[in-house]
């Protein structure tokens, strides 16, 4: 699933988000009026202002819901552009919520605005969307963010997003039968942290724009900034050349559905154009050399149209430059997040974006969800969702351990152990004497959220959820099964909702380790060792 914002009026006046979805068309199981209930853990004192703006999904008409979940097309606009009325919810003060009403069969965003309202306006083409980057834009000195979702009858797609800019740092989650899921939460000082890491670095520091009474509004976008001229226009450039001139001695193989693996299609360079064949020799696609400016918008000569085969190549190649693997990994898309980001130059607004993520996860440039690498929460039969503003400084997630490897240790004293060595599917993982061999050196690859030993990852046997489910050694393979959160001191695993627990708080070596409920008990606390 992706959403995009198709742009108007020079990007600015938005027909808003329509979502993908893979899911078939099915019988309505949500409610009418879904509960999106805000939470204000910000921290903060400024009133917050919440606004829902979207499509609505039969008529195709722009408009906006109010509180209740009545949905009401936008009046005519001009041009000049004329303010849009004011369509703002009261949302919670610091430390509350508010529930609102979201109708299904709507696709859009949730603003959110710290004490002060956001300016919009209307066109006869649309509603001209808050663009801060943009000179002379309303919107400029106000800290706001959003959240962009379609709720229709195949469910409910919810994601943060920092595609144009990283704001206000805040969770989405979604709730159905199996539970509460949830993404986007950053660690603890996850803002700080990630504003202060994107401006360290050498040509980055402009990115970042702070108002003048010193609050950090936001940090911008690659693009963004090198459209408002805060950052190289030709920053990716060198990387891009090299990474696209690899193909005119070697092949790229892009495998762009996961669950068809045998389609695939064969890339080529010649000059500065590389061209696709299938698996019959025929010429599917060719893209020219992108520059900075599409890699950071996938767009331009990487633009996407709607169909099964160009846009699904150029998807891979946008998420590969971005993510900085095309040219050093040959089969695309990557999922090895261990290997992301590590091309010269590369894009440190993703790379620090997702380090500070306590899942991982981000909407960091447009396709950051090839391979299922975005904040996304998704429930075909939701009874409600949730937006959490987290706090500006402390709190968050949990302070991320440390990425290098070391010993696992449960509070009882034993450590987290590769039984015998073994590198085989499905060996099992159990407690042991600490002993410093490399079956007890363990690595948490922080962009995954993952742990890793002698290069398998911890997994879920089975991708079981119950109580109980062993939890083994197996290939890395980015499922839910191999997902570990650190929280409360010890991993959560969000696709069961279940913690990794030392079965009865064992101390008998040997003990296979298990998923459980969460239950903050001395079984369930691990520290990872340097």
């Amino acid at each position: 699933m992706r959403t995009r914002l198709l742009g108007a009026l020079a990007a600015l006046a938005v027909t808003v988000a329509t979502a993908v979805a893979t899911a078939p068309t099915a019988q309505a199981v949500g409610p009418d009026r879904l509960p999106v209930t805000i939470t204000n853990s910000s921290g903060r004192a400024e009133a917050v202002y919440v606004y829902v703006l979207g499509t609505n999904l039969s008529t195709g008409r722009l408009g906006y819901v109010n509180a209740a979940g009545t949905f009401t097309a936008w009046p005519a606009g001009s041009n000049p552009p004329s303010p849009a009325p004011d369509v703002s919810i009261a949302g919670p003060g610091n430390g509350g919520s508010t529930t609102i009403q979201v109708p299904r069969g709507i696709s859009g965003r949730i603003y959110f605005a710290l004490g002060e309202k956001l300016r919009f306006f209307l066109t006869p083409d649309g509603l001209v969307q808050p663009a801060p980057w943009a000179a002379g834009d309303a919107n400029q000195n106000i800290l706001f963010d959003w959240s962009e979702f379609t709720y229709n009858d195949a469910g409910l797609w919810l994601n943060s997003s920092q595609v144009d800019m990283f704001a206000v740092p805040h969770t989405v989650t979604v709730t159905d039968a199996a539970g509460t899921r949830r993404s986007g939460a950053l660690v603890a000082d996850g803002r700080d942290s990630t504003i202060n890491g994107i401006a360290a670095q050498p040509g980055w520091a402009s990115t970042m724009v702070r108002r003048s009474d010193g609050t950090v509004l936001r940090v911008l976008a690659p693009g963004k900034a090198a459209g408002a001229g805060l950052l190289s226009s030709t920053y990716l450039d060198p990387y891009i050349s090299s990474a696209w001139g690899a193909y005119a001695s070697k092949t790229l193989t892009v495998v762009p559905f996961a669950d068809q693996p045998g389609t695939k299609y064969f890339g080529r360079t010649s000059g500065t154009v590389m061209t696709f064949t299938n698996a019959s020799g025929a010429q599917v696609a060719s893209f020219t050399r992108p520059s900075s400016a599409d890699v950071w918008g996938c767009d331009g000569a990487l633009h996407a149209p709607n169909d099964l085969v160009v846009g699904p190549i150029a998807r891979t190649l946008c998420a590969a430059l971005n993510r900085g693997t095309l040219g050093t990994v040959d089969t695309q898309p990557s999922t090895d997040a261990s290997a992301f980001y590590r091309s010269n130059p590369t894009n440190q607004y993703a790379r620090i974006i997702h380090a500070n993520m306590a899942d991982g996860k981000a909407y960091a440039f447009a396709f950051d969800d090839v391979g299922n690498f975005e904040s996304l929460v998704n429930a075909g039969s939701p009874s409600a969702a949730g937006l959490v503003i987290q706090p500006f400084t402390g709190g968050g997630g949990t302070t991320p351990p440390p990425a290098g490897g070391g010993s696992l240790t449960n509070a009882n004293g034993m450590c987290l152990d590769n039984n015998a060595q073994s590198t085989a599917n499905g060996n099992k993982v159990q407690i042991w004497g600490c002993n410093g061999t490399v079956a007890q050196q363990w690595t948490f690859v922080q962009a995954g959220t993952t742990l890793h030993v002698q290069g398998k990852c911890l997994d879920i046997a089975g991708g079981g959820t119950a109580n109980g489910t062993k939890v083994q050694l197996w290939d890395c393979n980015t499922t839910g099964a191999q997902v570990w959160i650190p929280q409360n001191g010890g991993y959560y695993n969000p696709a069961s909702n279940r913690c990794l627990d030392d079965p009865a708080a064992s101390t008998t070596a040997g003990t296979q380790v298990q998923i459980w409920d969460c239950n903050g008990s001395s079984a369930q606390k691990w520290t990872l060792h340097s």
